[in-house]
């Protein structure tokens, strides 16, 4: 599994410990469906990298999934979700790409993080909604540790953190550890290479990639599932 196929594993966990999942699907789902509605776009095919929990309620004529682990594909499988495995050797474009809980910071090089931005602007066809930190505002408390989440399932609380060790030469690249505790368990997992992006830098890189229009949504904000800090929704889009 590559780094963020094993960082979404974690969120994936996350999403089954809790108890309002009806609930989690619904406002992941709306902050889709708000970036469609802001472009007036439909939607005949939608690409996810990795699990999001909107998944479990999308309509779509057909929904593909990048990037989940074999663990994720047999849950959606036993809850009847109807979808077909990303295929990087298909030519084809997708209506919408999702690639949410900072998928394109999980690089270890600049290099790394523009093909990932190449990749998803190659295969978009209408709009990718995606999700960053505003890295050049960042208060110096958020680059040490994420603002810990707490599940709690029959009694039982689960708390889940992030860990953030930056590079000494390099200021932009970092590893997180993310700890998960759940009553007298701990379990520490990664450690995940990580590279800051900024909104004009992925601007950029996406215009380069043929985008017409980059929007940091002010009215939209997303929150991961194993953490408390909100991200910006980011969506790049294209028209033909």
């Amino acid at each position: 599994m590559n780094q963020f196929n094993q960082y979404n594993d974690i969120v994936f966990d996350a999403f089954t410990l809790h108890t309002k999942q009806k609930e989690i699907i619904e406002r992941k789902q709306e902050i889709i469906e708000k970036i469609l509605e802001f472009y007036n776009y439909s939607c005949s095919s939608i690409l996810f990298i990795g699990f999001n929990p909107a998944i479990l309620n999308w309509k779509a004529k057909e929904i593909f999934v990048a990037e989940a682990s074999d663990k994720v594909k047999t849950y959606l499988t036993s809850r009847d979700i109807k979808f077909s495995e990303f295929d990087p050797t298909v030519n084809r474009k997708y209506d919408v790409i999702v690639a949410l809980d900072e998928y394109l910071t999980f690089s270890d090089s600049d290099i790394s993080q523009k093909n990932k931005i190449d990749s998803l602007c190659r295969y978009a066809e209408n709009v990718i909604v995606t999700t960053v930190k505003d890295y050049k505002n960042q208060d110096f408390k958020e680059r040490e540790y994420s603002q810990p989440a707490i599940i709690r399932n029959n009694n039982v609380l689960t708390a889940f953190t992030e860990i953030h060790d930056w590079d000494i030469k390099d200021k932009n690249a970092w590893q997180t550890a993310v700890y998960q505790l759940s009553g007298m368990e701990s379990q520490c997992k990664g450690i995940f290479a990580r590279r800051s992006l900024f909104f004009k830098q992925l601007a950029k890189f996406s215009m380069d990639n043929g985008a017409t229009d980059f929007l940091v949504h002010k009215n939209l904000m997303y929150k991961s599932l194993i953490k408390k800090n909100y991200e910006h929704v980011i969506s790049i889009c294209f028209e033909h």
